[in-house]
């Protein structure tokens, strides 16, 4: 009778403690790690949200990139995390696909991470040098076919939405491309406009200002439907029937951050994503704000990771 009055007590206290937590939480400055180098898009999306939140908070965060191994080391380093809140991480969707692109993760991508909104939802583009001559995707498959595996392709890492993306466009075309991974960044645009890469498969928010200068062309987005900022881009799907991509980034924490504080979390990220201003430079880089409550953000993430375990599979791609 005794030892269970004293496990009701603990929980209470535990409890208790929860909610005072939360009540003053934050003290000090929180850590918010993204997985790739600077200047790509998980990077620009972190600082952004950064700055709204520690608006609302009322203490700096701070954005640490943690980049490699297609953010699998930023991934790692959340979820192994002390779960208080003063760590968090900018998931993105390569977080989902790295679940079917390797065989082994020192963490389970849904079940050790306490999520707490999605931030935003973005195309991919398959792109070329403006002086390519390849002015089409069917420019780019019939290239490739001519002369398989020699047609280079970028992405953010091996595992990364932006390599399976391109994986699934070769095995849906039945080409065959030569894959250059990156650490994320500016890297693949440098590369691409001075020759180093044919092909570069990447973000709109990396892509779209050098289409809109003029160094680059987009030949596809990964959109069912034309995207606004790029409306005269066809999607991919018009050359490759069925072929659908969507990007995505949202706020999560270790698993085991106090509900309190996780709902404290989700209420600034609304609040965020419905400011103009955050909104209008989310909306500027081609993405869309996608607020969503905690539940949702698990289910959909989850859902992520069983729809690319069925694109890994149907693509042929063997776990690494």
């Amino acid at each position: 009778m005794r030892s269970r009055l004293g496990i009701a007590l603990a929980g209470a206290a535990l409890l208790l403690a929860h909610i005072a937590c939360a009540e003053t939480y934050p003290t000090r400055p929180i850590t918010l790690i993204q997985g790739f180098d600077t200047g790509g898009n998980a990077d620009t999306v972190a600082r952004i949200l950064a700055a709204s939140l520690a608006e609302g908070l009322g203490q700096p965060v701070i954005v640490e990139p943690r980049p490699g191994a297609a953010g699998t080391i930023a991934s790692a380093r959340a979820a192994k995390a002390t779960p208080d809140g003063y760590t968090l991480i900018l998931l993105t969707s390569g977080h989902a696909v790295t679940a079917s692109t390797y065989k082994s993760l020192p963490f389970d991508p849904v079940d050790d991470y306490a999520m707490v909104s999605m931030a935003t939802a973005f195309p991919m583009l398959i792109s070329v040098r403006a002086d390519s001559p390849m002015k089409t995707l069917a420019d780019l498959i019939a290239a490739a076919k001519a002369k398989p595996g020699t047609i280079t392709f970028s992405s953010v890492g091996v595992g990364s939405t932006q390599h399976l993306t391109g994986e699934l466009f070769s095995s849906l075309t039945g080409i065959k491309l030569l894959h250059v991974p990156y650490k994320g960044g500016t890297a693949p645009v440098s590369d691409l406009l001075g020759g180093q890469i044919d092909v570069m498969v990447d973000t709109i928010t990396v892509t779209q200002p050098q289409v809109a200068a003029g160094r680059i062309r987009a030949l596809g987005v990964s959109s069912v439907d034309p995207w606004p900022t790029l409306p005269d881009v066809p999607p991919i799907t018009r050359t490759v029937p069925g072929f659908e991509v969507r990007a995505w980034t949202g706020l999560a924490g270790p698993k085991g951050v106090p509900q309190p504080v996780v709902e404290r979390l989700n209420q600034e990220m609304r609040r965020s994503l419905a400011s103009p201003a955050v909104k209008a430079r989310i909306e500027q880089m081609g993405s869309r704000v996608i607020p969503t409550s905690p539940v949702e953000m698990h289910d959909f993430v989850a859902a992520e990771v069983r729809k690319w375990h069925k694109v890994a599979a149907a693509a042929q791609i063997e776990p690494r």
